[in-house]
């Protein structure tokens, strides 16, 4: 699969492949994409392509964004930097969930561009600017 990065409807996606480390530590390549919308501008999201289908992760942008630096997340999710088996920058991020738990490991470049560009469209700070209350309330009464 050709990697890429690029917008789609106002927001950010990028295809990117991971390395999914078993309770063993043994390694095997898992292939995701990367997606951030404004009209969400708190979220980004993890699609993991398998065998069973996509699979979707949602989790707060700044948690990534921290975690790129410095160890982040309680609860669910958790990020942090590391240096994989060859010394190269990778950032892990371990999802929970009741089904299980999954850690994966992604090249801290690609995650880095990534949240660059998200921050290009929507900088920490001004999210909630991207919220159209009436739109929201509209949708939440829509029949």
């Amino acid at each position: 699969m050709r990697k890429h990065d690029h917008r789609f409807s106002g927001g950010v996606a990028q295809d990117i492949t991971m390395d999914c480390v078993d309770a063993a530590g043994q390694a095997m390549k898992l292939e995701a994409s990367l997606g951030y919308q404004p009209s969400d501008p708190y979220a980004v999201t993890v699609t993991f392509r398998t065998a069973g289908g996509d699979v979707i992760w949602t989790f707060a942008r700044d948690l990534l964004t921290r975690g790129l630096t410095a160890p982040a997340g309680e609860g669910d999710v958790h990020v942090w930097p590391c240096l994989n088996s060859t010394g190269r920058a990778v950032v892990i991020i371990e999802l929970r969930s009741p089904d299980g738990e999954l850690l994966v490991q992604a090249p801290a470049l690609e995650l880095t561009a990534f949240v660059n560009r998200t921050l290009a469209l929507v900088p920490t700070g001004t999210e909630s600017s991207q919220f159209d209350i009436d739109e929201l309330i509209g949708q939440l009464f829509a029949v």
